[in-house]
């Protein structure tokens, strides 16, 4: 009856309580054995080696950027104690007496500024349509060449293009400077300023050299941004009908618009800090500046430049630091704007 009743019933599992058991459960309630736990727990050299260097090398460039920041507070406060004027609004600049120090920055950040903002007004759009012209129009063929040839343009000098912004690229513009300075001087930004319109060693000039130094930077990023569009979006785009055209604004430029921002904000911060481009163009001048693009004078990192034969004293040389100091923490603001509007445009596209 047994053997019989077995065969009806099929053949009957084996007791897992049994010695014939299984002594390694699958269960969601079985052991996790011991080599897959171990397995778990052990990290490779490689692993925390490569851990300990990427932490110390970001300490380091943070320990870096604080040294610097407290080189130049240190070495800027005694020269601003001594100073006889506002270090901010200011126009005067004489450090020639170390005992009678007056100087100010307000003449130095408008030329600095508005000779970035010229250059990124030019540099933007003409980088932005470089880029689209290389990712979405261009053939292969012709693509890599000019692109590499944008790309040289960063291996220039800056010497060279102040020599060429002083010898060429002036005696082209200066009409186009005189016919803005006639036909619209009675808007601010184009009114008189310290040096006639049509000398070619003004903020117009430095603005459009600018432009040319840092459109490979902008050019790069963005170029490389757009090329890391999904190939998926572009194809369901184009498959959908769309132009080449809807084809950038629906997916190109809203996958990559913050890259070409970050891209802009580097250019920027080479702007602000190019010095002996600007050392040549710029005019020197001791009248005041009329806050139009046709002025003259110096930006902070041009300013150090020339006043570097008057670094015989302590205070003297603080002085130049102060206006360092002004530059380096222009240089973060900008850093901290890029990343807010990335920011900014991330949470949007969510």
């Amino acid at each position: 009856m047994t053997d019989s009743r077995k065969a009806e019933n099929g053949p009957q599992p084996p007791d897992s309580g049994g010695e014939g058991g299984s002594a390694h459960s699958s269960g969601p309630e079985g052991p996790i054995p011991a080599a897959a736990s171990a397995e778990r727990s052990v990290v490779r050299p490689g692993d925390r080696i490569f851990s300990s260097l990427a932490r110390t090398s970001g300490a380091f460039v943070v320990a870096l950027i604080a040294a610097i920041g407290l080189f130049l507070v240190i070495r800027a406060v005694p020269s601003l104690q001594e100073n006889q004027v506002n270090f901010l609004f200011s126009r005067e600049w004489d450090t020639s007496d170390p005992d009678e120090l007056s100087f100010g920055i307000i003449d130095l950040l408008w030329i600095t500024v508005a000779s970035s903002l010229v250059a990124l007004i030019i540099a933007m759009p003409l980088a932005f349509c470089i880029s689209l012209f290389l990712t979405m129009y261009a053939p292969r063929s012709l693509a890599r060449p000019f692109a590499y040839i944008v790309d040289l343009l960063a291996a220039v000098p800056s010497v060279i293009y102040g020599l060429w912004g002083v010898m060429v690229l002036a005696p082209v513009i200066n009409p186009a400077a005189a016919w803005l300075n006639n036909n619209l001087g009675w808007i601010p930004i184009f009114s008189d300023g310290n040096i006639p319109a049509d000398s070619g060693k003004n903020v117009f000039t430095a603005g459009i050299v600018l432009a040319v130094m840092i459109l490979p930077i902008i050019t790069g990023v963005t170029r490389e941004v757009f090329q890391r569009t999904p190939s998926q979006q572009i194809e369901g785009a184009l498959a959908l009908g769309a132009t080449k055209w809807e084809v950038v604004r629906t997916t190109v430029w809203p996958f990559g618009k913050n890259g070409f921002i970050g891209g802009s904000m580097l250019g920027l911060g080479r702007a602000l800090g190019e010095t002996v481009a600007l050392t040549i163009v710029l005019s020197f001048t001791f009248e005041p500046p009329g806050y139009s693009v046709f002025d003259g004078g110096a930006t902070f990192a041009s300013k150090i430049a020339l006043g570097s034969a008057e670094f015989l004293h302590d205070l003297q040389v603080g002085a130049y630091i102060s206006a360092g100091l002004v530059l380096f923490v222009i240089t973060f603001v900008v850093n901290a704007l890029a990343r807010w509007i990335e920011g900014g445009n991330a949470k949007g596209n969510e």
